[in-house]
Protein backbone atom coordinates (compact mmCIF):
# COMPACT_ATOMS: atom_id res chain seq x y z
CA UNK A 1 0.00 0.00 0.00
CA UNK A 2 2.58 2.27 0.78
CA UNK A 3 5.79 0.67 -0.56
CA UNK A 4 7.67 0.61 2.76
CA UNK A 5 10.16 -2.22 3.40
CA UNK A 6 8.91 -4.25 6.04
CA UNK A 7 12.40 -6.96 6.06
CA UNK A 8 15.13 -7.94 4.53
CA UNK A 9 15.98 -11.00 4.15
CA UNK A 10 19.57 -12.27 3.67
CA UNK A 11 21.20 -15.82 3.60
CA UNK A 12 21.48 -16.59 -0.20
CA UNK A 13 25.14 -15.64 -1.70
CA UNK A 14 23.75 -15.97 -5.48
CA UNK A 15 21.00 -14.40 -7.32
CA UNK A 16 17.59 -15.64 -6.51
CA UNK A 17 15.83 -17.72 -9.31
CA UNK A 18 12.53 -18.61 -7.72
CA UNK A 19 10.24 -17.57 -5.26
CA UNK A 20 6.63 -18.27 -4.21
CA UNK A 21 4.07 -17.91 -1.34
CA UNK A 22 3.09 -20.50 1.22
CA UNK A 23 0.89 -20.85 3.68
CA UNK A 24 1.42 -23.66 6.59
CA UNK A 25 -0.42 -24.72 9.91
CA UNK A 26 1.05 -25.97 13.32
CA UNK A 27 -0.34 -27.86 15.55
CA UNK A 28 -2.43 -24.74 17.28
CA UNK A 29 -4.06 -24.56 14.18
CA UNK A 30 -2.15 -21.15 13.47
CA UNK A 31 -1.83 -20.01 10.13
CA UNK A 32 2.04 -18.79 9.05
CA UNK A 33 2.56 -17.28 6.23
CA UNK A 34 5.88 -18.36 4.42
CA UNK A 35 8.09 -17.55 1.45
CA UNK A 36 10.44 -20.25 -0.11
CA UNK A 37 12.74 -18.97 -2.25
CA UNK A 38 15.43 -20.76 -4.47
CA UNK A 39 18.93 -19.54 -5.46
CA UNK A 40 22.32 -20.19 -8.21
CA UNK A 41 23.74 -20.71 -4.70
CA UNK A 42 22.01 -24.69 -4.92
CA UNK A 43 20.57 -23.63 -1.84
CA UNK A 44 16.60 -23.33 -1.28
CA UNK A 45 15.36 -21.32 2.04
CA UNK A 46 12.10 -21.00 4.36
CA UNK A 47 10.73 -17.54 5.67
CA UNK A 48 8.38 -16.27 8.07
CA UNK A 49 6.58 -13.45 6.16
CA UNK A 50 6.23 -11.66 9.48
CA UNK A 51 9.62 -11.82 11.97
CA UNK A 52 11.77 -12.12 8.69
CA UNK A 53 13.57 -15.25 10.08
CA UNK A 54 14.86 -18.83 8.21
CA UNK A 55 13.11 -21.20 8.75
CA UNK A 56 14.69 -24.12 7.18
CA UNK A 57 17.72 -24.02 4.52
CA UNK A 58 18.39 -27.01 2.50
CA UNK A 59 21.59 -27.19 0.00
CA UNK A 60 21.52 -30.92 -1.35
CA UNK A 61 21.48 -29.80 -4.43
CA UNK A 62 23.44 -30.27 -7.34
CA UNK A 63 23.03 -27.12 -9.68
CA UNK A 64 20.34 -24.36 -9.75
CA UNK A 65 16.89 -24.93 -8.47
CA UNK A 66 14.82 -23.50 -11.24
CA UNK A 67 11.61 -25.58 -10.42
CA UNK A 68 9.31 -22.14 -9.17
CA UNK A 69 9.97 -20.61 -12.15
CA UNK A 70 6.31 -19.44 -12.41
CA UNK A 71 5.16 -20.15 -8.45
CA UNK A 72 1.48 -18.25 -8.77
CA UNK A 73 0.30 -20.69 -11.25
CA UNK A 74 1.69 -23.91 -9.62
CA UNK A 75 0.75 -23.62 -5.96
CA UNK A 76 0.64 -27.88 -6.01
CA UNK A 77 4.12 -27.76 -6.80
CA UNK A 78 5.14 -24.71 -4.12
CA UNK A 79 3.47 -26.65 -1.63
CA UNK A 80 4.89 -29.79 -2.30
CA UNK A 81 8.45 -27.75 -2.48
CA UNK A 82 8.00 -26.99 0.95
CA UNK A 83 6.58 -30.13 2.12
CA UNK A 84 9.98 -31.65 0.55
CA UNK A 85 12.24 -29.39 2.55
CA UNK A 86 10.93 -28.98 5.94
CA UNK A 87 10.79 -32.63 6.11
CA UNK A 88 14.06 -33.63 4.63
CA UNK A 89 12.44 -35.87 1.72
CA UNK A 90 14.78 -36.30 -1.11
CA UNK A 91 14.13 -34.57 -4.24
CA UNK A 92 13.49 -36.64 -7.28
CA UNK A 93 15.49 -36.27 -10.34
CA UNK A 94 14.01 -34.84 -13.03
CA UNK A 95 12.97 -31.62 -10.81
CA UNK A 96 16.77 -30.55 -12.17
CA UNK A 97 15.92 -30.43 -15.52
CA UNK A 98 12.23 -28.11 -15.29
CA UNK A 99 12.76 -25.23 -16.18
CA UNK A 100 8.67 -24.20 -15.83
CA UNK A 101 5.49 -25.66 -14.18
CA UNK A 102 1.89 -25.45 -14.43
CA UNK A 103 -1.06 -27.26 -12.33
CA UNK A 104 -3.40 -29.36 -14.13
CA UNK A 105 -6.51 -31.17 -12.93
CA UNK A 106 -6.56 -34.84 -10.94
CA UNK A 107 -3.61 -33.74 -8.90
CA UNK A 108 -1.10 -33.56 -12.08
CA UNK A 109 1.82 -31.56 -12.76
CA UNK A 110 3.02 -30.53 -16.48
CA UNK A 111 6.68 -29.37 -16.55
CA UNK A 112 8.90 -28.38 -19.56
CA UNK A 113 12.09 -30.17 -19.95
CA UNK A 114 13.78 -28.99 -22.58
CA UNK A 115 11.59 -29.70 -25.79
CA UNK A 116 9.44 -32.18 -24.15
CA UNK A 117 6.64 -31.57 -22.06
CA UNK A 118 6.36 -34.13 -19.26
CA UNK A 119 3.11 -35.20 -17.19
CA UNK A 120 3.54 -35.77 -13.65
CA UNK A 121 0.71 -37.00 -11.14
CA UNK A 122 1.39 -36.67 -7.67
CA UNK A 123 -0.53 -38.87 -4.68
CA UNK A 124 0.06 -40.00 -1.37
CA UNK A 125 2.12 -43.05 -0.38
CA UNK A 126 0.87 -46.16 -0.35
CA UNK A 127 3.09 -47.37 2.34
CA UNK A 128 0.98 -45.59 5.24
CA UNK A 129 4.02 -43.29 5.78
CA UNK A 130 3.70 -39.42 4.86
CA UNK A 131 4.97 -38.68 1.66
CA UNK A 132 4.70 -37.88 -1.69
CA UNK A 133 4.37 -40.54 -4.62
CA UNK A 134 5.40 -38.87 -8.02
CA UNK A 135 4.75 -40.86 -11.55
CA UNK A 136 5.54 -39.58 -14.93
CA UNK A 137 2.13 -40.36 -17.39
CA UNK A 138 3.34 -39.04 -20.78
CA UNK A 139 5.97 -37.42 -22.60
CA UNK A 140 4.82 -34.71 -25.23
CA UNK A 141 7.20 -34.23 -27.95
CA UNK A 142 5.05 -31.54 -30.15
CA UNK A 143 7.27 -28.47 -29.29
CA UNK A 144 10.61 -28.02 -31.75
CA UNK A 145 12.53 -25.91 -29.32
CA UNK A 146 12.61 -25.52 -25.70
CA UNK A 147 9.40 -24.50 -24.12
CA UNK A 148 9.77 -21.09 -22.66
CA UNK A 149 6.13 -20.66 -21.08
CA UNK A 150 3.20 -22.12 -19.38
CA UNK A 151 0.26 -20.92 -18.49
CA UNK A 152 -3.30 -22.16 -17.64
CA UNK A 153 -5.76 -21.13 -19.42
CA UNK A 154 -8.88 -22.94 -17.33
CA UNK A 155 -9.64 -26.68 -15.49
CA UNK A 156 -9.65 -27.37 -19.45
CA UNK A 157 -6.82 -25.97 -20.99
CA UNK A 158 -3.04 -24.76 -20.57
CA UNK A 159 -0.86 -23.63 -23.17
CA UNK A 160 2.47 -23.59 -24.13
CA UNK A 161 5.40 -21.45 -25.86
CA UNK A 162 8.73 -21.59 -27.76
CA UNK A 163 11.80 -19.84 -28.19
CA UNK A 164 10.87 -20.30 -32.16
CA UNK A 165 7.91 -18.65 -31.36
CA UNK A 166 5.51 -21.88 -31.27
CA UNK A 167 2.37 -21.45 -29.55
CA UNK A 168 0.46 -24.69 -28.54
CA UNK A 169 -3.01 -25.17 -26.91
CA UNK A 170 -3.82 -28.71 -24.77
CA UNK A 171 -5.82 -30.16 -23.31
CA UNK A 172 -5.66 -30.58 -19.66
CA UNK A 173 -7.64 -33.88 -18.72
CA UNK A 174 -6.36 -36.01 -21.58
CA UNK A 175 -3.17 -34.48 -22.60
CA UNK A 176 -3.61 -33.58 -25.99
CA UNK A 177 -3.34 -30.92 -28.55
CA UNK A 178 -6.16 -28.76 -29.58
CA UNK A 179 -4.67 -25.55 -31.70
CA UNK A 180 -1.35 -24.34 -32.30
CA UNK A 181 0.32 -21.19 -33.92
CA UNK A 182 4.07 -21.02 -35.51
CA UNK A 183 4.03 -18.05 -37.41
CA UNK A 184 3.33 -15.11 -35.16
CA UNK A 185 5.69 -13.33 -37.66
CA UNK A 186 4.71 -14.54 -40.81
CA UNK A 187 2.66 -11.24 -42.79
CA UNK A 188 1.06 -13.39 -44.57
CA UNK A 189 -0.39 -14.85 -42.02
CA UNK A 190 -1.90 -11.52 -40.61
CA UNK A 191 -2.52 -9.48 -43.81
CA UNK A 192 -3.91 -6.59 -42.24
CA UNK A 193 -0.44 -5.48 -40.06
CA UNK A 194 1.71 -3.84 -42.16
CA UNK A 195 4.79 -6.41 -43.04
CA UNK A 196 7.99 -5.40 -42.28
CA UNK A 197 10.82 -5.28 -44.78
CA UNK A 198 14.05 -7.96 -42.74
CA UNK A 199 16.18 -10.07 -44.53
CA UNK A 200 15.88 -12.46 -41.77
CA UNK A 201 14.41 -13.46 -38.13
CA UNK A 202 16.49 -14.17 -35.38
CA UNK A 203 15.40 -16.78 -32.83
CA UNK A 204 16.11 -14.12 -30.11
CA UNK A 205 12.67 -11.78 -32.07
CA UNK A 206 10.49 -14.81 -32.33
CA UNK A 207 10.86 -16.40 -29.43
CA UNK A 208 7.39 -16.48 -27.17
CA UNK A 209 8.96 -14.84 -23.66
CA UNK A 210 5.97 -15.04 -21.60
CA UNK A 211 2.04 -16.21 -22.03
CA UNK A 212 -0.47 -14.88 -19.94
CA UNK A 213 -4.42 -15.94 -20.57
CA UNK A 214 -8.08 -14.58 -19.67
CA UNK A 215 -10.06 -17.50 -20.40
CA UNK A 216 -10.94 -16.22 -23.80
CA UNK A 217 -7.79 -15.33 -25.07
CA UNK A 218 -4.14 -16.15 -24.76
CA UNK A 219 -1.82 -13.05 -24.98
CA UNK A 220 1.65 -14.06 -26.07
CA UNK A 221 4.85 -12.10 -25.72
CA UNK A 222 6.93 -12.52 -28.70
CA UNK A 223 9.83 -10.72 -29.24
CA UNK A 224 9.33 -6.88 -29.38
CA UNK A 225 5.16 -7.74 -29.91
CA UNK A 226 2.49 -9.04 -28.19
CA UNK A 227 -0.18 -11.37 -29.71
CA UNK A 228 -3.89 -11.77 -28.86
CA UNK A 229 -4.41 -15.56 -30.04
CA UNK A 230 -8.64 -16.51 -29.49
CA UNK A 231 -9.16 -19.76 -28.51
CA UNK A 232 -12.53 -20.28 -30.05
CA UNK A 233 -11.45 -18.57 -33.58
CA UNK A 234 -8.23 -20.82 -33.12
CA UNK A 235 -5.93 -18.04 -35.05
CA UNK A 236 -4.58 -14.77 -33.77
CA UNK A 237 -6.93 -11.60 -34.07
CA UNK A 238 -5.04 -8.66 -32.65
CA UNK A 239 -1.26 -7.60 -32.56
CA UNK A 240 0.86 -5.06 -31.66
CA UNK A 241 4.43 -6.65 -33.86
CA UNK A 242 6.42 -3.15 -32.49
CA UNK A 243 4.86 -2.98 -28.96
CA UNK A 244 8.62 -1.90 -27.43
CA UNK A 245 12.03 -1.29 -28.82
CA UNK A 246 13.21 -4.22 -27.32
CA UNK A 247 12.46 -7.80 -26.22
CA UNK A 248 8.69 -8.19 -24.03
CA UNK A 249 9.80 -9.85 -21.15
CA UNK A 250 6.58 -10.00 -19.18
CA UNK A 251 2.85 -9.70 -19.79
CA UNK A 252 -0.82 -9.72 -17.50
CA UNK A 253 -4.25 -9.35 -18.25
CA UNK A 254 -6.25 -6.59 -16.44
CA UNK A 255 -9.65 -5.99 -15.75
CA UNK A 256 -11.43 -4.17 -18.57
CA UNK A 257 -9.72 -5.54 -21.64
CA UNK A 258 -6.53 -3.97 -20.78
CA UNK A 259 -2.73 -5.47 -20.76
CA UNK A 260 -0.22 -4.41 -19.13
CA UNK A 261 3.43 -5.03 -20.74
CA UNK A 262 7.11 -4.39 -19.94
CA UNK A 263 10.33 -4.51 -21.61
CA UNK A 264 14.36 -4.88 -21.97
CA UNK A 265 14.43 -1.33 -22.97
CA UNK A 266 13.26 -0.17 -19.43
CA UNK A 267 9.54 0.95 -20.65
CA UNK A 268 6.24 -0.49 -18.66
CA UNK A 269 3.36 -0.18 -21.17
CA UNK A 270 -0.94 -0.26 -20.66
CA UNK A 271 -2.63 -1.73 -23.57
CA UNK A 272 -6.57 -2.00 -24.28
CA UNK A 273 -8.30 -4.50 -26.91
CA UNK A 274 -10.69 -2.97 -29.05
CA UNK A 275 -12.68 -3.66 -31.86
CA UNK A 276 -12.07 -2.50 -34.84
CA UNK A 277 -15.19 -0.34 -37.07
CA UNK A 278 -16.21 -2.71 -39.60
CA UNK A 279 -15.67 -1.78 -43.23
CA UNK A 280 -17.46 -2.93 -46.59
CA UNK A 281 -15.81 -5.90 -48.12
CA UNK A 282 -13.33 -5.24 -51.11
CA UNK A 283 -14.10 -7.59 -54.66
CA UNK A 284 -11.45 -10.64 -54.08
CA UNK A 285 -9.51 -10.55 -57.59
CA UNK A 286 -9.24 -13.96 -59.34
CA UNK A 287 -5.31 -13.70 -59.87
CA UNK A 288 -2.98 -12.82 -62.57
CA UNK A 289 -5.37 -12.91 -65.71
CA UNK A 290 -8.01 -10.70 -63.57
CA UNK A 291 -5.24 -7.73 -62.92
CA UNK A 292 -4.91 -7.37 -66.90
CA UNK A 293 -8.89 -7.32 -67.40
CA UNK A 294 -9.35 -10.89 -68.31
CA UNK A 295 -11.61 -13.71 -67.15
CA UNK A 296 -14.72 -12.59 -64.91
CA UNK A 297 -15.16 -11.74 -61.40
CA UNK A 298 -16.12 -14.80 -59.02
CA UNK A 299 -18.97 -13.93 -57.29
CA UNK A 300 -19.04 -16.73 -55.18
CA UNK A 301 -15.65 -15.76 -54.28
CA UNK A 302 -16.70 -12.23 -53.06
CA UNK A 303 -19.87 -12.97 -51.41
CA UNK A 304 -18.23 -15.73 -49.07
CA UNK A 305 -15.39 -13.19 -48.10
CA UNK A 306 -18.03 -10.50 -47.94
CA UNK A 307 -20.22 -12.85 -45.26
CA UNK A 308 -16.89 -14.09 -43.79
CA UNK A 309 -15.70 -10.47 -42.89
CA UNK A 310 -18.93 -9.13 -41.53
CA UNK A 311 -19.21 -12.38 -39.53
CA UNK A 312 -15.93 -11.95 -37.88
CA UNK A 313 -14.76 -8.97 -35.64
CA UNK A 314 -11.40 -7.38 -36.14
CA UNK A 315 -9.14 -6.15 -33.08
CA UNK A 316 -6.27 -4.30 -32.42
CA UNK A 317 -4.38 -3.38 -29.30
CA UNK A 318 -4.17 0.30 -28.40
CA UNK A 319 -1.38 2.30 -26.55
CA UNK A 320 -3.50 3.84 -23.67
CA UNK A 321 -0.57 4.15 -20.64
CA UNK A 322 3.44 5.04 -20.44
CA UNK A 323 4.68 4.49 -17.12
CA UNK A 324 8.27 6.27 -17.59
CA UNK A 325 10.55 5.72 -14.84
CA UNK A 326 13.38 3.30 -14.99
CA UNK A 327 16.55 3.26 -16.86
CA UNK A 328 17.33 -0.70 -17.70
CA UNK A 329 15.11 -3.71 -18.34
CA UNK A 330 12.00 -4.15 -16.57
CA UNK A 331 12.43 -7.89 -15.81
CA UNK A 332 8.49 -7.95 -14.52
CA UNK A 333 5.95 -6.87 -12.51
CA UNK A 334 3.05 -7.57 -9.95
CA UNK A 335 -0.49 -6.17 -10.11
CA UNK A 336 -2.52 -5.81 -6.85
CA UNK A 337 -5.54 -4.16 -8.19
CA UNK A 338 -6.73 -1.17 -6.58
CA UNK A 339 -3.65 -0.96 -4.59
CA UNK A 340 -1.11 -0.28 -7.69
CA UNK A 341 1.68 -1.77 -9.79
CA UNK A 342 4.78 -2.63 -8.63
CA UNK A 343 7.58 -2.74 -11.36
CA UNK A 344 10.99 -4.27 -10.77
CA UNK A 345 14.51 -3.34 -12.91
CA UNK A 346 17.36 -3.79 -13.64
CA UNK A 347 18.72 -0.40 -12.55
CA UNK A 348 17.82 -1.29 -8.89
CA UNK A 349 14.56 0.27 -8.96
CA UNK A 350 11.79 -0.96 -7.69
CA UNK A 351 9.00 1.35 -8.32
CA UNK A 352 5.01 1.76 -6.63
CA UNK A 353 2.61 2.89 -9.18
CA UNK A 354 -0.85 4.66 -8.69
CA UNK A 355 -4.40 4.95 -10.35
CA UNK A 356 -3.61 8.62 -10.84
CA UNK A 357 -7.16 10.10 -11.34
CA UNK A 358 -8.33 7.86 -8.26
CA UNK A 359 -5.67 8.83 -6.26
CA UNK A 360 -6.72 12.45 -7.06
CA UNK A 361 -10.17 11.73 -6.02
CA UNK A 362 -9.24 10.22 -2.74
CA UNK A 363 -7.02 12.81 -1.91
CA UNK A 364 -9.24 15.69 -2.58
CA UNK A 365 -12.29 12.82 -0.37
CA UNK A 366 -9.96 12.79 2.28
CA UNK A 367 -9.26 16.49 2.19
CA UNK A 368 -13.23 17.58 2.10
CA UNK A 369 -13.28 15.26 5.12
CA UNK A 370 -10.67 17.13 7.13
CA UNK A 371 -12.37 20.77 6.24
CA UNK A 372 -15.33 19.41 7.10
CA UNK A 373 -13.87 17.99 10.81
CA UNK A 374 -12.28 21.60 11.46
CA UNK A 375 -15.38 23.15 10.30
CA UNK A 376 -13.59 24.41 7.69
CA UNK A 377 -15.79 23.78 5.59
CA UNK A 378 -18.80 25.65 4.44
CA UNK A 379 -21.25 24.68 1.93
CA UNK A 380 -23.41 27.93 0.07
CA UNK A 381 -26.41 26.64 -1.44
Amino acid sequence: QTGEKLHELHGHTHKITAMAPFSSSDVAEEKTNLIITASADRTVIIWDCTSGRQVQKVSCFHSTVKVLRNPYECLLISSLLCFLVINQYPFPPFFKGISALVELPKNCVAAAVGKELIIFRLSASNNGSEGWSILEVKRLVDHQDNISSLVSVNDLTFATGSHIGELIVWDALDWTKQASECNFWDSSVHPDVQPEIKLSQSPHETSVQHLTSDEECVFAAVGKGIYVYNLQMKRVIACQRTAHDSSVLHIEKLPNRQLISCSEDGSVRIWELREKQQLPAEPVPTGFFNMWGFGRTNKQANQAAKKMQENTPLYFLELVGDLIGHSSAVQMFLYFGELGLATCSADHLIILWKDGERESSLRSLTLFEKLAQNGDLQLKL
